[in-house]
């Protein structure tokens, strides 16, 4: 059981550090996972779970942006007029990501779900960033409330890319956002915002299919995985923005390319 306390320790770490930066939360939860030796259907459910930590961090973090949001929805009368971020922007957001998902979740939870799979969503996660810095306009919204529907729409079309296991759901989002017209920080603030209704669906549904492979004895170690994933993913937001307007995605994506050369090299060949 002490090992079991130590594997939720270390993931729980690599969660709240990768979940909302552009390297791939799930890829990286997986080839540790691998590297620990922890795998299997209860690995799987834990490494789904302690998700919910890093989905409190953003909650507490924007807790008044949530606030306002709820409450201007009911104060508006439900009105779609584009004034200012809304819950539907980030309801147009999640449509394309939830719908696909949905549809082949089965399919990729059985096939794309491994490390070569991740290394590939790395390497093509890492060159989209790239593009998405090089082809960006070059005035961009600067201002999460001056952002429109259509950003939202094509922030949630791209993030159907990550979908795929290693591509990274943060990486598709806020690069799709740069690409649709915001700049960067607004881009990752967005894509945090648009994780918690997103992530909260996703982990329910996989909590759902799996809760059948958890007994009481694990309830220590999905609480130690929980805790330490909400108090890394708070730091890990903080510390993201601020480096971000300093040296943009590129160092992201060649620490995607790095990750995906060594683990390949002296894991798989």
């Amino acid at each position: 059981m002490d090992s079991l306390y130590f594997v939720a320790v270390v993931l729980g770490i690599v969660e709240g550090l990768t979940e909302f930066i552009p390297v791939s939360s799930t890829g990286h939860l997986i080839l540790v996972g691998n590297l620990l030796g922890f795998t299997g259907e209860k690995a799987a459910t834990f490494e789904v779970f302690i998700q919910l930590g890093a989905i409190l961090a953003v909650v507490v973090l924007y807790r008044q942006r949530f606030i306002n949001m709820i409450l201007n929805l009911f104060a508006d009368g439900f009105r779609f007029d584009g004034r200012g971020l809304t819950l539907w922007h980030v309801l147009v957001a999640m449509l394309p990501a939830s719908i696909l998902g949905l549809l082949v979740h089965k399919a990729i939870k059985t096939y794309l779900f491994s490390v070569q799979t991740v290394l590939i969503g790395l390497v093509l996660g890492a060159i989209l960033m790239l593009v998405a810095m090089k082809t960006g306009p070059k005035r961009p919204v600067s201002d999460l409330d001056d952002m429109n529907y259509r950003q939202a729409l094509w922030v949630g079309l791209v993030q159907c890319l990550s979908l795929w296991p290693g591509f990274s759901r943060s990486g598709s989002t806020i690069a799709g956002g740069m690409l649709g017209g915001l700049t960067s920080k607004v881009a990752a603030e967005f894509s945090f915002i648009v994780a918690v209704p997103m992530m909260i669906g996703a982990t329910g549904l996989d909590m759902i299919k799996s809760y059948q492979y958890l007994t009481a004895s694990d309830l220590p170690v999905f609480a130690i995985g929980f805790v330490v994933s909400f108090f890394v993913a708070w730091a890990a937001i903080v510390w993201f923005l601020n480096l971000l307007q300093r040296i943009g995605l590129a160092p992201f994506a060649y620490y995607r390319f790095l990750v995906a050369f060594v683990y390949g090299v002296f894991f798989l060949l």
